[in-house]
């Protein structure tokens, strides 16, 4: 049994290697194209290649200024991408129990899903000033986005699930962590996966406009005003391996912490018979069983 257990792994690591040089292959290939497209621009306030975003990246790793500005950020929009989460998720929990807070909430999170960020800084700047600004406009993006997932995954429990939970007598934590977190773990990756990205690019937009000090955005804004398009691109960098670390991070924390998808999800089967938004309102007859 262990020969044929290294025969199978043998067998995939030219598959496994196959991959990881197609990876290799297509990043080379968009490195090339923008090497390529600098050079033809010609003109490095408008465009630099890699080689230059790279050297701009190396200088500014040399200065402490640098993981100061990276570390202030990083506290801030991490921290509005879990005062987000949080909020989304115990937001739809209720919406889940409660009929009447899903149709109340429902035009909350519309507005927060429509109105654009730039709306949001500008109320904020007056309001609160630039200091906690990239931490609520992350918070803001992410919320609607964890709330949808997490009210979509609860709804496609199968009820005939907690019906037999319920008959048999299963605690509520018994539940929580047989059935509804399982179930719950396919939409919160999703969620995840489009979150992160958008609670980097918001907050670095609002560390643009609003300045603060020590901050990735502030950074980025004098380098703008000197004309420094490889510090610039710089930063950018780092923003992408910022968000990507931080997805990669938090996915992995997920698998680990929750087990697979519970048997007998019914949110495909759901959302093909209803094809309803869910935001809106529903039934409240099975909601009551988690609480």
């Amino acid at each position: 049994m262990k020969k044929d257990r290294i025969d199978g792994e043998k067998k995939k690591s030219p598959g496994k290697a196959l991959k990881v040089l197609a990876r290799v292959a297509i990043v080379a290939f968009w490195l090339g194209l923008w090497q390529i497209v600098s050079m033809l621009v010609n003109n490095p306030v408008v465009l630099v290649g890699p080689y230059e975003t790279c050297r701009a990246l190396w200088e500014l790793a040399r200065e402490g200024e640098f993981y100061l500005s990276v570390g202030s950020s990083v506290l801030r929009i991490v921290s509005g991408f879990l005062l987000g989460s949080l909020l989304g998720v115990a937001f739809a929990v209720l919406s889940y129990l409660r009929g009447w807070f899903r149709a109340f909430i429902r035009p909350f999170v519309s507005a927060v899903k429509a109105v654009p960020v730039v709306s949001f800084v500008i109320l904020i700047l007056v309001g609160f000033g630039s200091r906690v600004l990239s931490l609520v406009i992350s918070a803001t993006v992410v919320f609607p986005l964890v709330y949808i997932q997490t009210l979509e995954g609860l709804d496609g429990v199968d009820a005939r699930l907690l019906e037999v939970a319920s008959v048999f007598g299963m605690k509520k934590s018994k539940r929580v962590r047989l059935i509804y977190l399982p179930a719950l773990r396919r939409h919160w990756t999703a969620a995840l996966k489009t979150a992160v990205g958008m609670s980097w690019k918001s907050g670095a937009a609002a560390e643009v406009i609003g300045q603060p000090l020590h901050s990735i955005g502030n950074e980025m804004y004098r380098s703008k005003i000197f004309l420094e398009t490889s510090h610039i691109l710089a930063w950018t960098v780092v923003i992408v391996l910022l968000s990507f670390c931080m997805e990669k991070l938090f996915l992995w924390l997920l698998r680990r912490l929750i087990p697979g998808r519970a048997p007998g999800n019914a949110s495909e089967k759901k959302e093909s018979e209803a094809g309803s938004d869910p935001v809106g309102p529903s039934g409240e007859g099975r909601h009551e069983t988690i609480g």
